[in-house]
């Protein structure tokens, strides 16, 4: 059982330690909000579900068919919804790969 975020962001980095993964999952937030924020917009703001489904499909394709791992979604939702932005973030600042290194040596 993991009992904090910086030991989390760890393991969260390891299971997403495949750039196919973190692509799949960036692609499917990133449809997510855009979905979410077009139904906000169009007033079907009852139809944000759908988005959740979007973004969570991606994502769980991306971990049963290329890491061949459990969603941390499934265990810890919270922080792995927080992860997911984090992890967009370090992706958009070019620094995912320089971390998942950093999680791969141990440090």
């Amino acid at each position: 059982m993991i009992d904090n975020y910086r030991d989390f962001w760890d393991f969260y980095v390891q299971e997403h330690s495949q750039p196919l993964t973190r692509a799949l999952h960036f692609v499917g937030t990133t449809l997510g909000l855009l979905l979410l924020a077009y139904f906000i917009w169009r007033g079907t703001w009852y139809y944000f579900p759908l988005s959740l489904v979007v973004g969570y499909a991606f994502a769980w394709f991306a971990h049963f068919v290329i890491e061949k791992n459990r969603p941390a979604t499934f265990k810890y939702p919270l922080w792995s919804f927080i992860s997911d932005y984090k992890m967009m973030w370090f992706m958009l600042t070019g620094r995912m790969a320089r971390e998942v290194e950093r999680v791969r040596a141990g440090r």
